[in-house]
């Protein structure tokens, strides 16, 4: 039998850790229904909520009697929701009976368990994996690396363990030719953006540009992120370039139209434009040529970005089905 949401009884004795019930039920499916079927309408395994819970009797009883479930139903596998949901006992289990199998495996979106861990902040589930050889610069399907994952979320805790300890790769792209660093300013992420930023001098990832022609600095400063323009200017950031709307860093400060439009007046009477030339059509289309061009400085988002593939919002599920909205 099942619920509205295709669950059936061996479902709810392993999400609410009845291994008892559970083991009763296993014996009379296993005569009646091949275990491997068992998967509710969203392609959750018992496998799968016993993990997220953390309910590791269950998870063993469930191993012993079909060691390859994990590969059947949802691809976001028991690992992965393991590691998303903190739960370390279950993963240890699920990475000890399945080793390489799981630990590099990928959802519907190509993200590995590294990145659930990562968006998560779970530094011992990064730890665990990273120890059997989960891939530390593994891009999933927007190319984005769990050091990139975790960035973006402004998780300082795994950054930080992926910067230091794992040597995540900085100069990664995604598919909008964003780095780490474009992707911590992007979401007003100051710890993680300088976390990056202590370690590298490299002025080809300080200047990156990404699609839309914006580096770091511009991101940064249309944020109000100070302490992070700071440390960007104090490693050679150039603030002349400009971006595909034709905006410097300066006037990417600049919260509207109009205020551009202030800005840019008020800079054409500066050197190197004669204060004689001030508001002259030339003055002002060279200005705009140069990047000072009075537009509206949009808000932060990245080229074609996307939200995070993933949602904290776990309420009332098995903590998978939001994990996939975009």
């Amino acid at each position: 039998c099942r619920d509205f949401k295709g669950r059936t009884p061996i479902h709810f004795a392993s999400v609410c850790g009845h291994s008892e019930i559970l083991r009763t039920l296993l014996q009379a499916a296993l005569s009646t229904d091949p275990l491997d079927s068992v998967v509710d309408y969203s392609g959750y395994s018992p496998m799968h909520w016993a993990s997220y819970s953390g309910h590791e009797d269950c998870l063993e009883l469930l191993l012993e009697h079909n060691p390859f479930a994990y590969l059947e139903g949802n691809p976001f596998t028991p690992l992965h929701c393991a590691v998303i949901n903190n739960q370390d006992g279950t993963a240890e289990m699920l990475v000890e009976a399945l080793g390489a199998k799981i630990v590099n495996s990928r959802d519907a979106k190509g993200r590995t368990p590294l990145h659930a861990a990562a968006f998560a902040d779970n530094i011992h589930g990064l730890q665990l994996l990273l120890q059997h050889q989960a891939e530390v610069d593994g891009t999933d399907q927007l190319g984005r690396t769990p050091l990139m994952m975790a960035a973006e979320n402004g998780q300082t805790a795994a950054v930080e363990f992926l910067l230091y300890r794992a040597k995540a790769d900085l100069t990664v792209l995604d598919v909008n030719k964003n780095t780490a660093l474009h992707l911590a300013c992007s979401k007003g992420h100051e710890k993680c953006a300088l976390l990056i930023l202590g370690e590298t001098q490299d002025l080809g990832l300080i200047n990156a540009t990404n699609s839309a022609l914006q580096m770091p600095l511009h991101i940064a400063a249309r944020n109000g992120l100070a302490s992070v323009v700071q440390a960007l200017l104090s490693r050679g950031a150039t603030v002349l370039a400009v971006d595909e709307e034709g905006h410097t860093p300066a006037l990417a400060c600049a919260p509207n139209k109009d205020v551009a439009d202030c800005l840019a007046l008020i800079l054409s009477t500066m050197k190197p434009f004669p204060p004689k030339d001030a508001i002259s059509p030339f003055s002002f289309n060279l200005l705009k040529n140069c990047g000072i061009a009075a537009k509206t400085a949009a808000c932060s988002s990245l080229p074609n970005g996307n939200s995070c593939p993933y949602t904290k919002d776990r309420h009332n599920a098995i903590g998978l089905d939001g994990c996939y909205s975009e």
